[in-house]
């Protein structure tokens, strides 16, 4: 089976939800984890830190470095991109996770929370693509992974949140666009989305418990990454994938490991995007 073990992995918000759980999953495998991103004291409502996160991943068989970095910084970003490679001798993989989020009409949406949302999932995205690159230039088998959705130009898509829309379809743009600018170079660029709402932190806060049961578990993001992941990179770029999908061409037929107990497939909450 195909491994990730002795690849460094660099991955922005991966102090919970889906960043921390492809990261455990890539540990499994003994691969180094470097966890970007803000969470360094405990949240009041959000579980998990940069520190937590790293602890988890040593434990699941990984080398980890936590590192507090926030992507609207670019000197933050230069410093942990340095440090990783000074740490591990390089990065493989770029898993550009971290991201914003405002499901609020054009004219519900301040100012201030739609820069948040450009500023952390498609400028963060294009920075720490770009500082990267050079490092991944030198990789066996470099990818990078947007968690961003098929670009479906569809109004109902737009229509009820504009501001987010255009932030995570930013992202998009990113692997549409780098990975026919670095397909020569055998780099390659991604995007990966779910079929269903996932069970994070974040969709609690949106919606709370009944609206987490109907979700399916963060795992499947990170065993569809993985398998993404141990592609060869010149052979796979450029898609938009869909869990799910990527798992069902792996040979998986049975999603219910990532149900939670007593929700039927029929019972699932679509995403948005898809």
């Amino acid at each position: 089976m195909a491994s990730l073990k002795g690849k460094t992995i660099f991955i922005t918000g991966a102090s919970r939800g889906i960043g921390k759980a492809i990261g455990l999953r890539a540990a499994r495998d003994g691969a180094n984890i470097v966890i970007a991103a803000k969470t360094v004291e405990p949240h009041p409502k959000l579980p998990g830190t940069i520190y937590t996160a790293a602890s988890e991943m040593e434990q699941a068989g990984g080398r980890a470095l936590a590192l507090a970095v926030d992507v609207r910084e670019e000197a933050e970003v230069e410093a942990a991109v340095e440090k990783a490679v000074e740490t591990f001798g390089g990065i493989d993989i770029l898993v550009n996770n971290a991201s914003a989020i405002s499901l609020t009409g054009t004219l519900q949406t301040p100012m201030k929370r739609y820069d948040l949302m450009h500023q952390i999932n498609t400028r963060g995205t294009f920075l720490c693509s770009q500082k990267c690159l050079p490092h991944l230039r030198k990789a066996a088998n470099p990818h990078i992974l947007n968690l961003s959705p098929p670009l479906n130009m569809e109004e109902r898509w737009f229509a009820p949140h504009v501001a987010y829309t255009m932030a995570k379809f930013g992202m998009s743009l990113c692997v549409l666009g780098m990975a026919g600018e670095f397909r020569a170079e055998g780099i390659a660029v991604n995007a990966l989305w779910p079929r269903t709402a996932i069970d994070t932190a974040a969709m609690n806060l949106l919606g709370g418990q009944e609206v987490l049961r109907r979700c399916r578990k963060p795992e499947i993001m990170a065993d569809a990454a993985h398998v993404i992941l141990t592609k060869p990179a010149r052979e796979f770029s450029g898609n938009f994938c869909i869990d799910d999908e990527v798992l069902a061409a792996a040979g998986v037929s049975d999603f219910s490991v990532y149900r939670h107990e007593g929700v039927s497939e029929a019972e699932l909450l679509p995403d948005f995007f898809v």
